[in-house]
């Protein structure tokens, strides 16, 4: 049998999920009791102001989280340049149990037999409490932070209790509140001491509780976000200063090195206790002048889908985008905020930098067109989109990039030819520009099981459709290509070659592929267009956004994609609604042109002759499919 845990070490209520939350239930009941009894909101109610207390701590960290996370904003100024992989954002899942335990303790002191003095009779403010907090704060907390903080990490309490915050390779806001409960219950302690002072003293008051808890939570988010905030120049200029306040680089140190820069906030206790890193300030200043600044090799370019998805990036909520797109409840009362970001994109953004991973050392980026979906449609919006794709692949060839790869409608045919525009118009770029839907048409040909003999294709005059026709009727495999272009499907079938041409079959109506049950789907199909389809019928999809599943008796696969390569690192956002590790196939595509060093641009119409080669390459450089 395993030992026992030792106390303090897990939380009471972990088992409970996202059912934590009910623990705060008893507050709401009061609040709404209150509420009821007064006829309206009870803005003096302590049940109340805890619980905005609660919302308002949890901003703050969210607030930071968001800020650190822009990295169209913050990549320049970051301290460890690693990503957040999916165990780091799983291990920090439940990090504001903290706040939970803090509101908790709370509610018992504000309800306890000795209440503090003052909480009867709360004062709004009350300018003695700030200046008793502070030195209760210098003199108490921060003292006994350090060397509480100093004997966490000795044995045997460094295993016990402290080795799980230290776990987590790169800090992030939300880390600053991940811990055991003997943790937290240090933090407790050392944010509590200078507002019980102030009571005690009888100073205290409802603003002193607000600018205490909310500072004290600003400075540990800060502290952990690992982005450098505070220019070098200012501890220059006052050099006492960088005794008095901490940086992210300063406590990046702690968090890596594990032997120094113990303080919550005041280097001073590090200094005086000779724990105080001699890196600490050459570093911040490197890091906040771009020391961790790199290029990426490699680009996908990708553009907002709608409103809703517009949510689904690391910046805004890290247990939305950890997990596949849906459009999740809890998104619906951001929806305003994300429309007006939106409009503000339209009017006033460039392409900008939405997350980033490495493979083999090798650093990749996703960038942005400021763009949503429904835009791609009109055709007002035409010149400026592909402007706005053009601008970013000549800042991708100044900056050195290897491979930029046109993601969904950024390669549309009608829009730019498929990324032909580009390189027509800059024949001299040094950046390989690639759709990447040649790995596409390999994926969704590698789904099809390799005894049929018949399949049903709509979309057939795309690029993508063209390929997958010519490819399939190479291999004996009947096509039946739904199309009311007699003359674009003579066209195609004039490219095959002479003896695999009978194997090209045009058809007008629905109706036709009745008898079918591989039905290849390029274009949008209604309920009623997907009814001619047989019982047990798959549905193999490459058209943008995929169609809804209606036919219980039949089945749907997912757009292509593949999975990278189990050497992947920082990875810990989802391609839309792919799964974890997972991107679309274009992505994948031109993940494999840039590996495999390939000098050509994949843009325009599909070689057919390239498909099985890019197929092998993906397989032969770890990416699998899903």
């Amino acid at each position: 049998s395993s030992a026992m845990a030792p106390p303090l070490s897990s939380w009471p209520w972990a088992s409970l999920g996202i059912y934590k939350y009910f623990l705060l239930g008893p507050l709401v009941w009061k609040v709404a009791q209150e509420w009821a009894e007064q006829g309206g909101a009870p803005l003096g109610s302590r049940w109340l102001h805890l619980l905005l207390l609660f919302s308002a701590r949890g901003l703050t960290y969210q607030f930071w989280f968001s800020y650190s996370n822009m990295l169209f904003l913050t990549r320049r100024r970051r301290v460890v340049p690693d990503g957040v992989d999916f165990r780091q954002v799983d291990h920090e899942w439940d990090w504001d149990n903290f706040l939970v335990l803090q509101t908790l303790i709370g509610a018992a002191l504000v309800n306890g037999p000795l209440p503090l003095p003052g909480l009867e009779d709360l004062r709004v403010w009350d300018p003695r409490g700030l200046g008793i907090a502070l030195l209760l704060h210098v003199g108490l907390s921060e003292p006994v932070f350090y060397w509480a903080h100093r004997a966490l990490h000795g044995a045997p309490l460094f295993g016990q209790y402290h080795a799980g915050h230290h776990s987590t390779p790169v800090t992030q806001p939300l880390t600053a509140g991940f811990g055991t409960p003997l943790e937290a219950l240090l933090l407790t302690l050392t944010t509590g001491v200078p507002l019980a002072g102030a009571f005690l003293m009888g100073a205290g008051s409802l603003g002193l509780v607000y600018v205490h808890l909310l500072t004290f939570d600003y400075l540990r988010s800060m502290g952990y976000s690992n982005v450098e905030v505070i220019s070098h120049r200012v501890f220059e200029a006052l050099p006492p200063l960088r005794y008095l306040i901490y940086t992210p680089t300063y406590l990046s140190l702690h968090h890596r090195e594990k032997d120094s820069n113990f303080c919550l906030f005041m280097p001073l206790f590090d200094l005086l206790g000779g724990t105080l890193n001699s890196k600490s300030w050459e570093l911040q200043k490197e890091i906040y002048q771009g020391k961790n600044d790199r290029v990426p090799e490699f680009v996908f370019l990708v553009h907002v889908v709608d409103i809703m998805s517009s949510m689904h990036v690391p910046f805004v909520l890290r247990s939305i985008s950890s997990v596949p797109f849906e459009n999740h409840l809890i998104l619906l009362p951001f929806w305003p905020v994300a429309l007006v970001y939106g409009l503000l994109m339209w009017c006033c953004s460039k392409t900008f930098l939405v997350s980033f991973y490495y493979l083999r050392g090798r650093l990749h980026q996703t960038w942005s067109v400021p763009r949503h979906g429904f835009q791609y449609f009109i055709p007002a919006a035409k010149a400026g989109i592909n402007r706005q794709i053009e601008l970013a692949i000549l800042r991708a060839d100044r900056m050195g990039v290897k491979v930029l790869s046109l993601a969904a409608l950024n390669k549309n045919e009608a829009l730019n030819g498929g990324g032909t525009l580009f390189v027509d118009k800059h024949p001299d770029l040094r950046v390989r520009v690639v759709h990447g839907n040649t790995l596409t048409a390999a994926v969704i040909l590698n789904e099809i099981p390799s005894n049929t003999k018949e399949v049903f294709l709509t979309g057939a005059t795309s690029k993508l459709g063209r390929a997958i026709a010519l490819y399939l009727c190479r291999k004996k495999i009947r096509v039946v290509m739904l199309t009311m272009s007699s003359e674009r499907f003579l066209k195609i079938q004039r490219e095959a070659p002479a003896e695999f041409q009978q194997y090209l079959v045009q058809v007008t109506k629905y109706q036709a592929a009745q008898n079918c049950k591989t039905w290849l789907v390029g274009k949008w199909l209604s309920p009623r267009e997907q009814r001619w389809a047989p019982p047990g019928t798959h549905f193999h999809q490459f058209v943008v956004p995929p169609i809804i599943g209606f036919r219980r008796d039949c089945t749907y696969g997912k757009l292509a994609a593949m999975r990278l390569p189990k050497d992947v690192q920082g990875l810990g956002s989802c391609e839309y609604s792919m799964e974890r590790g997972v991107v679309h196939a274009c992505h994948a595509g031109g993940v494999v042109h840039f590996l495999e060093g390939w000098e050509h641009h994949e843009v325009g119409a599909l070689d057919v002759d390239r498909i099985d080669v890019v197929w092998k390459a993906a397989l032969k450089h770890g990416l699998t499919p899903v």
